[in-house]
């Protein structure tokens, strides 16, 4: 081993958990501290713990919140919009829906019938038909010579 290339080793460092244990171990540093130890980690205890680094799972709930309100306001302000609708605008966009949802249809429609085209062109494909057995014949040839 080359001299002075290696860190201080601590034969008596002492980790201390979030929860309040402290262990002594070896290690390069005299004082650690760490979020979860062998005394409180689920996996050991058995018991379910939420470990929340850095505050994630309150940022989490905090960006759902406010994307439900987001939805909430943007659906009312449609339905605002779509109240203070005239009838002559309630009819065009009704009717636009409604050649929407036809012309859906018609495309489903030709996509089936495009699957069941190709089905049948599989189904008609031709085998090839059963050659007959001659070997009887052969042996009893080679019997008579």
């Amino acid at each position: 081993m080359k001299a002075e290339i290696h860190p201080k080793y601590f034969p008596k460092a002492k980790v201390t958990c979030a929860c309040g244990a402290v262990h002594v171990t070896g290690a390069t540093f005299e004082e650690h501290s760490v979020e979860i130890c062998s005394a409180c980690h689920p996996f050991y205890t058995g018991k379910q713990k939420l470990v929340d680094t850095a505050g994630r799972v309150d940022k989490f709930r905090s960006r759902m919140e406010k994307a439900n309100k987001m939805k909430a306001v943007e659906s009312a302000r449609v339905g605002k919009k779509v109240a203070n609708e005239s009838v002559e605008e309630k009819m065009t966009r009704k009717a636009a829906e409604k050649e929407a949802a036809k012309e859906e249809v018609k495309a489903k429609e030709e996509a089936h019938k495009k699957e069941v085209a190709k089905k049948q062109a599989e189904k008609v494909i031709v085998k090839p038909a059963k050659e007959e057995k001659k070997a009887p014949a052969k042996k009893a040839k080679k019997a008579a010579k």
